[in-house]
């Protein structure tokens, strides 16, 4: 088995009405090192190559080592001694995917390490199978925009985004988990709003393939889970106002919050991350500010052959 290293990028969910079903991936990666190991060494170790990160579980209930695992137990086989240098740039519980990437790490990783016995198409149903929805785990592995339909009937299709449209997210110094936006969540909605989310969702796949601002400030607007989940994140009224005065199309929560995504034009972004940094600042907390891209590459394996 020849090392390799997984790179994979950060995601965005929903970008408002899209809930559970539409996600694109984000040029801010994570990077995954698996290097075989004898077959008397531990199972599994893990090195945090962020020493000002926090230190993530070498245990094997390690969300990335179960993924590597499954993907073995798929196969009929014993997964091999391995040990994982991670790069992490992805912050931890912030609605940007990290879960994700770990997932899509510990398959593709696992995948290359066995000699790509399973295609794309195979993987990316382990990964919505780990995760439990495809959002995230379907950009991560793919790049772009990708839009998933779930049940026997499923597939993932790319959806196309305008080179105009930058993303920006406005990262706080505090965490949420996706349990605890979800558990905000009512367990049914009226017709009215489902019939407010699919307009906008067909409005919002085609503002983002013609870069068309006018038509993203009314597309990103959603009834299923930001009206709920707003309450959880501190100064998110003032934020909206404040995202669309320094020029932004419109701000949504990113996943499961408390990120934040803005789009806005390349011209504009730098004023919406200043703007939104200071808004947050008045509110007692610290965020940090980035103008992306869309990464349209998604999962990549390097092979490290000495």
């Amino acid at each position: 088995m020849i090392p390799c290293a997984v790179t994979v990028p950060a995601t965005t969910a929903n970008l408002g009405p899209g809930f559970d079903c539409l996600g694109a991936a984000l040029s801010l990666y994570n990077r995954f090192t698996f290097l075989p190991q004898p077959a008397d060494a531990p199972a599994f170790t893990l090195t945090l190559l962020n020493g000002d990160l926090p230190a993530l579980s070498d245990d094997p209930d390690n969300l990335l080592y179960r993924a590597f695992c499954r993907l073995y137990e798929t196969l009929g086989k014993a997964p091999p001694a391995v040990k994982v240098e991670a790069q992490v740039e992805v912050p931890l519980a912030r609605g940007l995917g990290s879960s994700a990437t770990a997932i899509v790490g510990g398959l593709v990783g696992a995948n290359t390490l066995a000699g790509n016995p399973l295609t794309v198409a195979e993987i990316l149903k382990l990964a919505i199978e780990l995760e439990g929805h495809p959002d995230n785990v379907a950009p991560a592995l793919l790049g772009g925009a990708q839009l998933s339909v779930q049940g026997e009937d499923g597939l993932t299709i790319p959806l196309e985004w305008h080179p105009d449209l930058i993303p920006v997210v406005m990262i706080p110094d505090f965490e949420l988990s996706t349990a605890a936006a979800r558990a905000v969540l009512p367990a049914s909605y009226s017709r009215s709003d489902a019939i407010f989310n699919a307009a906008r969702l067909g409005l919002l796949t085609q503002a983002l393939a013609q870069g068309r601002g006018d038509w993203l400030a009314p597309a990103m607007e959603d009834k299923i889970h930001q009206p709920y989940r707003e309450t959880l994140i501190p100064g998110y009224a003032d934020l909206k106002a404040m995202a669309r005065t320094a020029g932004a199309y419109n701000l949504v929560i990113s996943g499961a919050g408390p990120t934040l995504l803005a789009l806005t034009s390349p011209e504009k972004a730098p004023v919406v991350v200043r703007s939104l940094e200071n808004v947050w600042r008045e509110h007692g907390v610290q965020a940090k500010g980035l103008a992306l891209s869309l990464d349209e590459d998604g999962a990549r394996v390097t092979t490290m052959i000495s």
